[in-house]
């Protein structure tokens, strides 16, 4: 695995130099799904050399990103998103990272999350504890929901699927603190380094979330879904925290609190 971590360690930073030569050359922007669902070329770039790096070093893995869509079958898979927060990167607000997965046999083994923009570097590997630039990182020690600092994000399709604007509300309603930065994978890492002590999304897909999931796991926090199930990838509901506040967390959530 350290020859894993280091090449993932090694896309991650060539990712990031993709990132910001874009941000300073300029780059032209397309839509996905809807007018707010936004990709650039910076997008399929940063993907396409990933891919490139990790295949060319370990040509029988498989690989899942979010541009290409999953490409082989194997025991050992990559998930990869090469820019989690596109619509941030569009609009040059600075919080947006690359985000890189190992999945071995079903199991993520490492992540690695790296903000482009401040050149801060999330990983782990499973039983080896996650870490920020090197040095150890675990989640708060908040133990009240009152006076916690939460996250959330929407999904493009807000206007179809309403469904977190009533979490939300019910949240706001408790007078709580809530954030939207708008990329998840970055949310995540901050519950993992106690920036944050909780996030909740809707429908975040594999790629978002796989590199973080592996960093939260190793800091100490608590992972599930929305009835306080595991979270496994693909799930629809996401509900991250210190463990200290999760249950009042989805009790509020949930309109039960």
């Amino acid at each position: 695995m350290d020859a894993l971590l280091t090449d993932a360690i090694a896309a991650a930073r060539l990712a990031r130099g993709i990132h910001l030569y874009y941000q300073e050359k300029g780059f032209a922007v397309d839509t996905k799904s809807g007018p707010t669902d936004l990709v650039t070329h910076a997008d399929k770039e940063t993907e396409i050399a990933i891919k490139d790096y990790l295949l060319s070093r370990y040509p029988d893995h498989a690989f899942l990103g979010e541009e290409g869509g999953q490409e082989r079958e194997a025991e050992y898979r990559w998930i990869v998103d090469p820019i989690d927060g596109t619509v941030n990167f569009a609009h040059r607000f600075p919080f947006y990272a690359v985000s890189i997965a190992l999945e071995v046999r079903g199991e993520l083994e490492l992540g690695v999350v790296l903000d482009s923009s401040r050149d801060e570097l999330f990983w782990a590997r499973r039983g080896q504890g996650a870490f920020l630039n090197g040095r150890p990182i675990e989640v708060s020690r908040t133990d009240q929901l009152i006076g916690s600092l939460l996250a959330t994000g929407f999904p493009y399709d807000v206007k179809k699927d309403r469904e977190n604007l009533i979490y939300f509300e019910r949240v706001l309603e408790k007078g709580l603190t809530v954030r939207r930065p708008g990329a998840a994978a970055l949310d995540l890492c901050y519950v993992a380094a106690g920036r944050l002590d909780g996030f909740w999304e809707v429908k975040l897909k594999p790629w978002d979330v796989a590199g973080a999931l592996v960093v939260l796991r190793e800091a100490g926090a608590v992972v599930t879904g929305l009835e306080g199930e595991e979270y496994q990838l693909g799930n629809r509901y996401i509900v991250a925290s210190n463990g200290l506040i999760h249950e009042e967390l989805l009790a509020t959530i949930r309109g039960r609190g």
